[in-house]
């Protein structure tokens, strides 16, 4: 392979001022818009040598025929310009945004005689002042509702407020009190516009200085005998305090801010927009990012911040950002000019209320991107195209009906185990999943070829028995009706990792004797796929149904088995607490709960452990002289003497075997009777790399 595509320009050719520039396949097509400060210095780590580039980065490098640029005066003006022809050229390999439905606003028409008030998701309405986005239509109309009762202004339509000024008679929704506008025939256009404007304020500001002043009304009126009129007082003021509780208080009263939090893979990003205002949150907006090309996180921010604020008037005076581009002072150079020169200040969270916020936003995000690859899923038409890609790009006779998935979990080579799930039609069956417990094996390759071996010897078994349901995960069928294991032969068979893995996986296929089932490796680092009998990879769209689709099984195997090997750990330890005589589980859990963890009742003395209440200086020391039995270096919780295999639910023998091999998996959230030391995943090796002549749109394997 040559180090470069031949017709790369010269280094002289290309300017050092700040541009955009453009890729074009043969046909002239733009397939990549982007920007630079040095222009000379951003397309020279294109024409890198082609081994040494991203996957991505070298498949859109493959397909461009030629690049060219335009060089500008500042980094501002190269924001604007790249942002322009992103609109413009719709480029395959820049970032997509899918915001697939649009938020409803409250609106106010303050540029009509007669201002209203409206549900619109129309954000162009000339002279208007919105309020928003909500995200449910409903909130928008309750709001609505509850102010017109303190500030009744017209809420009628266009053609109701004129039939109703030439008659004078008052439009409908005057007649029955949903309108308070001058077609109510109750105030003049000047008395309205007033009442307009309090609308406007208190919902700009939420100043609690008119509940205030409505309190004192109503506390008048009732001094005066007024009762009447201190109950439409009371009312107004009940009224106001229900909007207020809609609006959750975050920050102080002075803040204006919108918060981005993100979520994102390999393939897509979720985002969540926090509007806050007044410290306030007013409005909240999720939208889902198609990543073409492995970019940063601040990368994806900046054209995040571009797409949102490129068409708005409404910048507020921060946007608070999970991470910072690297030209942050431009794109805040860009958002003031678009606040007309206020300015805007560009941010991250450090600490505090706005922390919490942005951790909030996150967690929004990260189920939006877990909804979204969901609702992907689910769709029949979709699986069913994903499932046709599968079987073109990995060269299979039929579609891949039913797949199951492999990976290996470890602790730094110790208590590993593995799991297996099982798609059907594009779809798990959590009854099929199965846990495997291994206790001797040299490492990752080793454990995947028993795995695969003890998998195998029972293809094609029919023996029906009472499957054990996963105590670890809700959603896994549970009772004891017994079902036909293995009697249904899969047609795809995928491991987790690169080469090493699926020559693994072969060997143990060659040696069951079976040679009619597809065998592929996902490898996380560059998501691409490992054939058995070729040196390169398969290399799939980012946006392709069939790579998410096997994106999703592998996740779905890494999260079957790490929550096994948690259960597994927190099992172990509470056994051998209570192994000690006089150590109950009420007394183990008031150990665990008091130190925290096991490691920190490892380093307890006896003195230390004593003080639990329910644990005398007698048990105290026995917990000690237990915990001193069990090596450091094993998993917190396992039984003296190393670690004693579980009986694999595919292999009731329980053949097993353990990986003291290098640290496997990575555990996030670990319980507080787990251990200390995290399993984490390490990178595989993946070998070569090659992509000849593939196009923009499907995929493409060696030939």
């Amino acid at each position: 392979m040559a180090d470069t595509v031949s017709w790369r320009p010269k280094a002289g050719e290309i300017p050092t001022d700040p541009g955009v520039y453009r890729w074009r396949d043969e046909a002239g097509r733009v397939l990549y818009v982007g920007k630079a400060k040095n222009l000379r210095a951003r397309l020279s780590n294109y024409f890198a040598p082609l081994p040494t580039l991203h996957e991505r980065t070298r498949r859109m490098v493959l397909t461009a025929r030629s690049v060219e640029w335009t060089t500008v005066g500042s980094e501002i003006e190269a924001l604007q310009l790249e942002y322009t022809w992103i609109k413009e050229f719709d480029p395959p390999f820049n970032v997509k945004f899918r915001d697939d439905k649009s938020y409803p606003y409250m609106a106010i028409t303050l540029g009509e005689e007669s201002p209203r008030v409206m549900v619109t998701r129309n954000r162009k309405i000339k002279g208007a002042k919105y309020f928003g986005p909500y995200p449910k239509i409903w909130a928008v109309h309750d709001t609505i509702d509850l102010m017109i009762k303190v500030f009744p202004i017209r809420t009628c339509s266009d053609s109701s407020y004129k039939k109703a000024m030439q008659t004078g008679k008052p439009c409908f929704p005057g007649q029955i009190g949903k309108c308070g506008g001058p077609c109510s025939q109750k105030v003049t256009i000047a008395e309205h516009r007033a009442i307009v404007e309090e609308f406007v304020r208190f919902m700009g500001s939420y100043d609690r200085r008119v509940i205030t002043t409505l309190r004192q009304r109503m506390a008048a009126a009732a001094d005066a005998m007024d009762y009447e009129q201190a109950a439409r007082y009371r009312d107004q003021v009940g009224a106001l305090e229900a909007v207020l509780e809609k609006s959750a208080v975050v920050l102080r009263d002075s803040v204006d801010l919108d918060l981005f939090g993100v979520a994102e893979d390999e393939l897509a990003a979720a985002v969540q927009l926090f509007s806050v205002r007044g410290g306030r949150i007013r409005g909240v907006r999720g939208w889902v990012v198609d990543k073409e090309l492995d970019i940063s996180t601040g990368d994806l921010v900046e054209q995040i911040v571009q797409g949102q604020y490129a068409t708005s008037d409404d910048v507020p005076r921060e946007v608070v950002v999970p991470e910072l581009p690297e030209d942050a002072e431009a794109l805040q150079q860009w958002l003031s000019e678009r606040r007309g020169g206020r300015g805007t200040k560009l941010s991250t969270a450090q600490r505090g209320d706005r922390a919490g916020l942005a951790r909030t936003a996150a967690q929004n995000a990260a189920q939006a991107l877990m909804l979204y690859k969901t609702k992907r899923s689910a769709d029949y038409t979709t699986r069913s195209a994903a499932l046709a890609d599968i079987q073109d790009a990995l060269g299979m006779t039929e579609a891949p009906l039913r797949m199951e998935c492999y990976d290996i979990s470890h602790l730094q080579g110790t208590n590993v185990v593995a799991s297996m799930v099982v798609f059907e039609d594009g779809l798990p069956r959590k009854d099929q999943y199965r846990r495997y417990t291994i206790a001797e094996t040299t490492d990752d390759t080793d454990s995947m070829y028993q795995v695969l071996s003890r998998r195998l010897a029972r293809l094609d078994e029919d023996a029906t028995v009472p499957d054990v349901p996963d105590a670890t995960s809700e959603d896994v069928v549970e009772g004891t009706k017994p079902t036909k294991r293995f009697a249904y032969r899969p047609q795809l068979l995928i491991v987790d990792g690169g080469q090493p893995q699926v020559q693994a996986a072969k060997r143990a296929m060659d040696e069951a004797g079976v040679h009619d089932i597809a065998l592929v490796g996902i490898a996380k680092r560059l998501e691409e796929l490992w054939l058995p009998d070729d040196d390169f990879p398969v290399i799939m769209p980012r946006n392709s149904e069939a790579l998410f689709l096997i994106q999703r099984i592998r996740d779905e195997a890494h999260r079957f088995a790490i929550t096994h090997q948690r259960t597994r750990r927190k099992r172990d330890v509470r056994s051998q607490l209570s192994e000690i005589p006089g150590l109950g589980p009420t007394r183990v859990n008031a150990l665990l709960k008091h130190f925290g963890s096991v490691a920190r009742l490892r380093e307890a003395t006896a003195e230390q452990i004593a003080e639990v209440n329910g644990v005398g200086p007698a048990t105290a020391a026995a917990v000690v002289t237990k915990l001193a039995q069990t090596p450091r270096s094993a998993p917190e919780g396992s039984p003296p003497g190393g670690s004693v295999p579980e009986a694999s639910d595919a292999d009731p023998a329980g053949r097993a075997a353990s990986t003291p091999g290098p640290e496997r998996t990575t555990d996030p959230d670990p319980p507080a009777a787990a251990a200390v030391e995290e399993p984490s995943r390490a990178s595989r090796p993946v070998g070569p790399v090659r992509v000849p002549d593939v196009s923009a749109d499907g995929p493409s394997r060696p030939r």
